[in-house]
């Protein structure tokens, strides 16, 4: 990758375009854009003078690829699993979810046994200790991860299983009935028998209806997932 492709990057994360625009614009894998900005200090801290003379320090090294990663993890598969984590990434923050948690999210994902610490979890993203703490707090609080405690080592673990499935609908669920019922206070407050209250109560029935079965759905095919 030459300077100017580094600049060019540095310019699409400033304008905020995804890995993939960046990807198409350069007429590369996003994979390689997503590896080629995380091992450099992320999104919010690419730079890319800094970024090209890394990789001319690892090209005198000998060892133009990034860093091996932890034994055991997908090991003999670097490749295979970067382009999965760059395509997946850039469909999570399709959907939504925020880059960083959608980064922290699939790597643990691809993480062989779906269990990491946080200092794994920047030292893998090469990003800081208190931008994977971010992450890891709304990921908790959506219910897409769950938090262990290691006694011994006295220290944190961020765990994805088949059940962070089950929980993150549930959580989303729960989130919209909770919606449903303060719209639908709030539709007694302007009155049903306004055009504001009415509009308000229409919404607060959808909500609730469509909550209530994604909560029954749930439970009914859970099974799928043991």
């Amino acid at each position: 990758m030459t300077q100017q492709d580094r600049q060019r990057i540095s310019a699409g994360l400033a304008q905020g375009l995804s890995y993939a625009e960046i990807a198409k614009r350069l007429d590369r894998p996003t994979s390689t854009i997503s590896r080629e900005v995380g091992r450099n200090g992320g999104p919010g801290d690419y730079r890319p003078d800094r970024a090209h003379r890394a990789a001319e320090r690892r090209a005198r090294r000998g060892s133009p690829t990034p860093p091996p990663r932890p034994p055991g993890d997908m090991a003999g598969m670097g490749g295979m699993v970067g382009k999965v984590e760059g395509d997946v990434i850039e469909m999570a923050v399709g959907m939504g979810l925020p880059r960083m948690m959608a980064r922290v999210l699939i790597a643990l994902w691809v993480s062989d046994d779906g269990r990491l610490t946080a200092a794994e979890l920047a030292r893998r993203l090469g990003v800081s200790p208190a931008s994977v703490s971010t992450a890891v707090a709304y990921l908790t609080q959506q219910g897409l991860i769950r938090r262990e405690r290691d006694p011994r080592r006295r220290r944190d673990i961020y765990v994805v299983d088949e059940d962070a499935w089950y929980h993150s609908v549930v959580t989303s669920a729960r989130q919209s009935l909770e919606a449903a019922e303060i719209t639908k206070a709030s539709a007694e407050t302007f009155g049903l028998g306004t055009p504001v209250g009415r509009r308000l109560a229409r919404g607060a029935a959808f909500l609730e209806q469509i909550s209530l079965e994604m909560l029954e759905s749930t439970e009914r095919w859970r099974h799928l997932l043991s």
